[in-house]
């Protein structure tokens, strides 16, 4: 009998010649060709995440370590701009003295040269008048010898 005789199946498909083999195997065998496939990509999607993870683990140490170093840094600057605060504020409060007793000192010298015209002006003054003295005793002794001159003897 041929294939497509009335006694036989009519499908196409289950009709096997001589040296086909059975589709038994072929499904095994791209089952297990399907199942190791599926296996490497388990492995490799496995190792890519396990690279995945360890990538993101380095890079957060070296994030960490960037970060402190710069925050050495940053607190080593705090530091010295709080001593220079400290440092401003004194200077400031010692400037303040200084002008304070620059101006007590200008007020004294100012008290001193001051003073120092008065006595000038007392010592003209005494000048002015010791000539005014001479000049009446210079007068008066002028008077008293004239007086002795034209008194009668």
């Amino acid at each position: 009998m041929t294939p497509g005789s009335r006694g036989e199946r009519s499908s196409f498909r289950s009709w096997r010649g001589p040296g086909v083999p059975s589709p038994q195997p072929d499904v095994t065998m791209l089952s297990r060709l399907l199942k190791e496939h599926q296996a490497k990509q388990n492995e490799r999607k496995e190792l890519q995440e396990k690279r995945r993870r360890e990538a993101i683990t380095a890079a957060t140490c070296l994030t960490e370590a960037l970060v402190d170093h710069l925050n050495v840094g940053v607190a080593q600057a705090y530091m010295n701009q709080r001593k220079l605060d400290h440092e401003v504020k004194t200077l400031q409060v010692q400037a303040a003295q200084f002008a304070k007793q620059t101006g007590q000192w200008i007020g004294m010298v100012e008290n001193f040269n001051q003073a120092l015209k008065e006595i000038g002006d007392v010592e003209n003054w005494a000048r002015s008048i010791e000539l005014d003295m001479r000049t009446i005793a210079t007068a008066l002794e002028y008077v008293y010898k004239g007086q002795l001159q034209s008194a009668p003897s």
